[in-house]
């Protein structure tokens, strides 16, 4: 029970840094994103980082795939 309880909150001090981390990148990259003077404010933001998620996730799944090999 003990070794439960401590890997669970090593799980959720991870998880919270994860998030901490997550939004300091999306203030970084929201502020580069408006410096570009584009209009379309949240929509624009949202369309560049959905199409960096998809672009980094499929690189990350090559590169598993290619480590399991």
């Amino acid at each position: 029970m003990r070794n439960a309880v401590l890997d669970k909150m090593a799980e959720l001090i991870t998880a919270a840094f994860g998030l901490i981390a997550a939004l300091a990148w999306n203030d970084a990259i929201s502020a580069w994103v408006k410096s570009w003077g584009i209009g379309g404010g949240p929509w624009v933001y949202a369309i560049v980082i959905t199409i960096i998620a998809v672009l980094v996730t499929i690189w990350v799944g090559r590169a598993v795939a290619r480590v399991k090999k």
